[in-house]
C-alpha cells in the first residue's frame, strides 16, 4: 500500500532489532501508551523480535477503556430517555457499564445511533429540533478538537436541543500518574503520535525533567516502533532522560494550533477518574462555564452519579503497566469480545482485545538472547 508499506520494511524492521540487541545491556520496562500500538506490537510480533533485556509493558493509552463505569451508566441513563437520541462511536455501545451497555439499550428501543463525527450529531438535532440530541464526547486530545467544534457550532446556530456526555482524558497527567505510582515499573515511555499531532510535545518536557526518564514520541506502524523502541533504548543505556520526537512526518513542537485553540475555547481542565485506575488530578476536559448548556450531565441531572468498578476485573492493573491480560483469571473464559467483563476487551485498541486476538495461544518466543 502507498506511503505504508515503507513502514512495513521487514528488513529495516530486523536491523533495528539486530542494533537493539548490540546495545542492550540491562533490562528495561518500555510502556506505550497508544492502544494502535499495542495491537500493532502484538499484530506483528514486534515484542518477540525484541532481546530478552527488553520489555513492552501496555499503558492506559484507549479512551473507551478508561471511561469509567458511571459513565457509561449514566449514557444508558440518558439513552432509555422517549425524547433523546444518543449517538455515540460504534466502539462505545459494547463497553459494559454496571448493567447494561448502549447496545442492550438500543436494542429494547432506545433511540442509539452510532455515528462517525460529533458533527453528525450536530446534524441531527438540526434535523430534529423536537428532540434531545447527546453526544458521548470520548477520547484523549486526538479528538477534543472535533468535539470542541461540535459545540462551538451548535452554539453558533443557537441549537437548544444537543448536548455532549463528556469523557475527554488527557495523556500528560496519566503518564505522571503512572510514574507517581509505588507500583510503577516503567523506565521509558513510546508517547501516542496521534495525540502529539494535535498538542505537540512540550508538554511532556517537565515530565522528563521531573522523573528522569525518557519520552519519545512514536508513530503506529512497525518501522515506527522499532525506531522509538531504538532511541529510548539509546537514552536508557547512555543514562539520558530527553522528549524525543520519532514521529517527524506528523508531529511538530507545538502540534496544530488551530486544534489546541479549538479545545482552549470551549474545555478546560478537570480532575477525572480513570476506570479501574481512579481520580487523576486535572486528567480531564470539561466545558467552561460558557458553554454549560450543552453539558448533558447537567441538563439531565446525572452530575452525582457514581458507580464501582468490577472487583473481578484487573483492567486498571493492565492500564498501568503493571499486569499483562492474560495474567487475568476471567481472560478468554469469563471475559471475551462476545462478552466482556472490562472495557479493555470490547475496545479496537484494548490490550485485553489485542491479547485476545493475536496471542489467545502464546507463541514461542524466537531466541534473541544475547
Amino acid at each position: 500500500m502507498k506511503y505504508v508499506d515503507e513502514y512495513r520494511d521487514s528488513e529495516l524492521v530486523d536491523t533495528i532489532a539486530e542494533r537493539l540487541r548490540r546495545i542492550t545491556t540491562s533490562h528495561w520496562r518500555i510502556m506505550e501508551i497508544c492502544g494502535g500500538q499495542t495491537h500493532a506490537i502484538l499484530r506483528f510480533g514486534i515484542d518477540e523480535l525484541l532481546p530478552s533485556g527488553i520489555e513492552l509493558v501496555h499503558g492506559p493509552g484507549c479512551p473507551v477503556c478508561v471511561t469509567p463505569a458511571a459513565l457509561i451508566d449514566k449514557a444508558c441513563s440518558i439513552a432509555v430517555l422517549d425524547n433523546v437520541i444518543f449517538c455515540s462511536f460504534g466502539d462505545m455501545l459494547r463497553v459494559p457499564g454496571s448493567h447494561a451497555d448502549l447496545l442492550e439499550v438500543k436494542s429494547q428501543g432506545g433511540d442509539v445511533r452510532m455515528v462517525y463525527s460529533p458533527l453528525d450529531a450536530v446534524t441531527l438535532a438540526r434535523e430534529n429540533p423536537q428532540r434531545e440530541v447527546v453526544f458521548f464526547a470520548i477520547g484523549f486530545e486526538t479528538t477534543a478538537p472535533a468535539s470542541a467544534a461540535a459545540v462551538h457550532q451548535a452554539e453558533q446556530e443557537k441549537l437548544s436541543n444537543f448536548s455532549i456526555l463528556v469523557s475527554q482524558v488527557l495523556v500528560p497527567p496519566a503518564i505522571e500518574a503512572i510514574l507517581s505510582s509505588t507500583h510503577n515499573l516503567v523506565q521509558g515511555f513510546l508517547a501516542p503520535g496521534h495525540v502529539c499531532t494535535v498538542t505537540g510535545y512540550e508538554d511532556y518536557a517537565a515530565l522528563v525533567r521531573r522523573f528522569n526518564v525518557p519520552i519519545v514520541v512514536t508513530g503506529f506502524e512497525p518501522l515506527d516502533i522499532m525506531h522509538g523502541i531504538y532511541l529510548t533504548i539509546q537514552q536508557l543505556e547512555s543514562g539520558r532522560a530527553e522528549i524525543e520526537n520519532q514521529y517527524t512526518r506528523s508531529v511538530r513542537p507545538r502540534g496544530n494550533e488551530i486544534a489546541r485553540q479549538m479545545i482552549e475555547r470551549v474545555f478546560q481542565a478537570a480532575s477525572f477518574s480513570w476506570r479501574g485506575v481512579g481520580e487523576i488530578p486535572r486528567s480531564g476536559l470539561r466545558l467552561r462555564e460558557a458553554y454549560a448548556q450543552f453539558d448533558a450531565e447537567r441538563r439531565f441531572g446525572m452530575e452525582s452519579y457514581t458507580t464501582p468498578d468490577d472487583p473481578q476485573c484487573i483492567a486498571g492493573a493492565v492500564l498501568q503497566g503493571v499486569r499483562k491480560p492474560p495474567d487475568c483469571s476471567l481472560f478468554g473464559s469469563h471475559c471475551t469480545p462476545g462478552h466482556p467483563v472490562g472495557a479493555p476487551m470490547v475496545s479496537a485498541e484494548g490490550a485485553c482485545a489485542a491479547y485476545y486476538r493475536y496471542r489467545r495461544v502464546p507463541r514461542r518466543r524466537s531466541d534473541n538472547s544475547q
